[in-house]
């Protein structure tokens, strides 16, 4: 058998461990088709089926995770060994996020960042996969939980609220409800999540008639904004689609959970200049944003509301 190289193995390994040649593609600066190239190479080579494909991903057949269980723990062992000896510039930085994070509230606050640091060249990837910092060539992440997660630096930068939020179009075809009053509201979302909090904290009945659920926030804010029906909005994504007019608040409250947005890197990275500039900037913007949103009371007067 000819020699296979060490990018070959590598690939593979990524490939196996993503059980998807598109976030593989992403994680190795490949296009997916060069990819797909590769692992057909390297099934020929040693004359093996690796990958069951589908229309949903890929898979390993039996050889593949014998391949993968053979020589995945090597292969990331060296990965973790090299990478101290990583070339890392001091103005180069790679920033990961959620997606609503990432469209919602960074993004908009970039160019204040850009303008203090001229000299600063950001990587903005988005993504909810978990990262490894020993593996991926990541700098510095902002998640969404409780934290803190372990064997890493988690600062939270700011709380999350929730309200109902739905389209004009919804509020203009229920114009004669109460928008205090969900019961007769057609609603998206979980009846046994945050509805049922949201239920207890306001002291009203459960509402009855939910009409879909979503297994992601951007899914469902989509939908409310479509006027499918309402979504509990987490305003830091839904703040911005309702100052755009595209949705409206019901009723006067909010509902701070206790679930936040941390950056999280690994402690020996703040010798990294441009992380140490990006910690700083992010941190103040966050106290910004906190202040603004934790003024619940006052908030109302400056976004559209819901008509009775």
């Amino acid at each position: 058998m000819p020699r296979i190289s060490l990018d070959l193995l590598q690939q593979f390994v990524v490939a196996a461990r993503a059980g998807n040649f598109s976030r593989a593609a992403e994680q190795t600066h490949l296009t997916v088709s060069a990819l797909s190239h590769q692992m057909r190479q390297l099934e020929q080579r040693i004359e093996r089926k690796l990958f069951d494909r589908g229309p949903r991903g890929v898979q390993l057949t039996p050889e593949g995770q014998r391949l993968l269980d053979a020589i995945g723990i090597h292969i990331e062992g060296m990965d973790r060994a090299l990478a101290a000896y990583r070339c890392r510039r001091d103005e180069a930085l790679t920033v990961n996020t959620i997606p609503g994070v990432m469209t919602s509230w960074l993004v908009p606050r970039l160019p204040q960042l850009v303008a203090a640091h001229p000299e600063l060249e950001l990587n903005l990837q988005s993504s909810t996969d978990l990262v490894d910092f020993d593996r991926d060539p990541v700098d510095v992440v902002i998640r969404y939980g409780l934290g803190p997660w372990h064997g890493l630096v988690s600062e939270r930068l700011f709380d999350e609220w929730i309200a109902p939020v739905a389209a004009p179009a919804l509020m203009e075809r229920m114009r004669d409800a109460d928008p205090e009053d969900l019961s007769t509201w057609p609603l998206l979302g979980d009846p046994s999540g945050r509805w049922k909090e949201w239920s207890e904290h306001t002291d009203t009945p459960m509402p009855h008639r939910f009409v879909a659920q979503f297994d992601t926030t951007d899914a469902l804010q989509r939908a409310a904004v479509e006027g499918m029906g309402v979504a509990l909005g987490r305003m830091v994504m839904a703040r911005p689609l309702v100052e755009a007019g595209l949705l409206c608040l019901l009723g006067s409250r909010y509902l701070k959970i206790p679930e936040g947005y941390h950056l999280v890197y690994p402690a020996d990275r703040l010798d990294h200049v441009g992380l140490r500039q990006f910690r700083d900037w992010v941190h103040a913007e966050a106290v910004r944003y906190q202040q603004t949103m934790g003024a619940v009371s006052g908030e109302r007067k400056h976004v559209p509301r819901a008509r009775r």
